[in-house]
């Protein structure tokens, strides 16, 4: 269910961001049934060892992870009920370290920032990501 509830992802790629699922399930199991439901964000099939390493326990979780080019870091994690809340833009942008990208955030320097509302745009009409 939590699918259902994903934004269209050329959206979060407006400002840098991607979301992929993560399942121990066989690649085989996990294309037939994002075909079934229609999905069609990224999806793979990975060994057990990542959902030990990242508190992934037997139902699911969100990690969020930031890389700066020299190294990739977890900057965030949830799972269970915390999961729950998530699902619009602005929330699993917000989970990011560098937010929504807007001019009212505190940002690193050298962070690319826009106006509130002037970044949006219908999800075909960005510039390809």
């Amino acid at each position: 269910m939590v699918g259902d509830q994903i934004p269209h992802l050329a959206h979060l790629h407006q400002r840098q961001t991607t979301l992929a699922f993560v399942s121990t399930a066989p690649i085989d199991e996990i294309v037939a049934f994002r075909r079934r439901m229609g999905w069609s964000l990224p999806w793979y099939s990975i060994g057990d060892d990542f959902n030990t390493d990242f508190d992934v326990g037997e139902e699911f979780g969100i990690n969020v992870f930031y890389t700066d080019g020299a190294g990739i870091y977890r900057t965030y994690f949830t799972a269970g009920r915390g999961v729950e809340t998530l699902g619009s833009l602005w929330a699993l942008l917000d989970l990011t370290p560098l937010g929504r990208q807007e001019t009212w955030e505190d940002s690193p320097p050298g962070t690319p920032q826009t106006a509130s509302y002037q970044w949006w745009r219908l999800h075909d009409r960005y510039q390809e990501w």
